[in-house]
């Protein structure tokens, strides 16, 4: 019984550790997203500088990244993609690592929820 108490300590332990510091522990991989979407969305998305050119009408990660500011929005896009967009059957590990790596090419995060209610009270 106390082996079994032990366990669910380090397990905890374990959980918050993952949710301490600047990145929680269910994050994507920015670099491995770095990595899949240079091998499997450059032959149509622009999608790293060093690249020259891709499909002239498939916008480019930099593009996605600064219109779709909710990492939800391009998580859904990818989940279901649609025309011409092929279905690539992401896993949802694939999914989350390539968003973070568009994410990651804002050059304006999104703000914090409590920024934009603050802003729409300003504004308003």
């Amino acid at each position: 019984m106390m082996t079994l108490m032990k366990l669910m300590r380090v397990g905890v332990l374990v959980s918050l550790t993952g949710m301490v510091g600047g990145t929680p522990a269910w994050a994507g991989d920015r670099r491995q997203g770095e990595h899949m979407a240079t091998r499997w969305c450059a032959a149509c998305h622009v999608v790293t500088s060093s690249q020259n050119s891709a499909f002239a009408d498939a916008p480019s990660f930099w593009d996605i990244a600064r219109r779709h500011s909710d990492k939800k929005q391009i998580e859904n896009f990818l989940i279901a993609p649609h025309p011409p967009m092929p279905d690539m059957h992401l896993t949802r590990k694939e999914i989350d690592d390539i968003t973070s790596y568009i994410r990651s090419l804002d050059p304006l995060p999104a703000p914090a929820p409590e920024d934009q209610d603050d802003r729409r009270q300003y504004n308003g």
